[in-house]
């Protein structure tokens, strides 16, 4: 399996994680030190310990999001020796609603894989 493969292999079970409500494979795919920047999140999370403290807010409140599908589609990947960007279009769908959100990652390799160390992500406006 080619280095891009193994990224795009890693972002499908990360999202399929998410729908099986299965935190520690979904963090699994997470550096320690990622920086966490997407629309719907308060400011800039600069570590998991960050993104960890904001997930167990909201989950404590009932808040956690619940979807049908989670998709990431037309992804572009590259890869530099052990750094790979990949950019992307995260589909999901919920019971009333669907959204797009344009997705870039950052992965360092590791001696267990890919790892996510920035994650970007934008909601795209109907």
């Amino acid at each position: 399996m080619t280095a891009g493969a193994e990224i795009a292999a890693a972002i499908d079970d990360m999202y399929a994680a998410f729908l099986a409500g299965d935190r520690a494979r979904f963090d699994a795919h997470l550096d320690a030190d990622v920086t966490t920047w997407e629309t719907h999140l308060p400011g800039p999370l600069r570590t998991r310990a960050e993104l960890d403290e904001y997930r167990d807010s909201r989950d404590a409140g009932g808040r956690r999001p619940v979807l049908a599908e989670m998709v990431a589609r037309a992804k572009r990947i590259d890869v530099w020796g052990d750094t790979g960007v990949a950019r992307y279009e995260l589909y999901c769908r919920g019971e009333d609603e669907a959204s797009v959100t344009r997705v870039t990652d950052v992965l360092r390799r590791t001696g267990d894989g890919w790892r996510i160390v920035h994650h970007h992500a934008e909601l795209v406006q109907p």
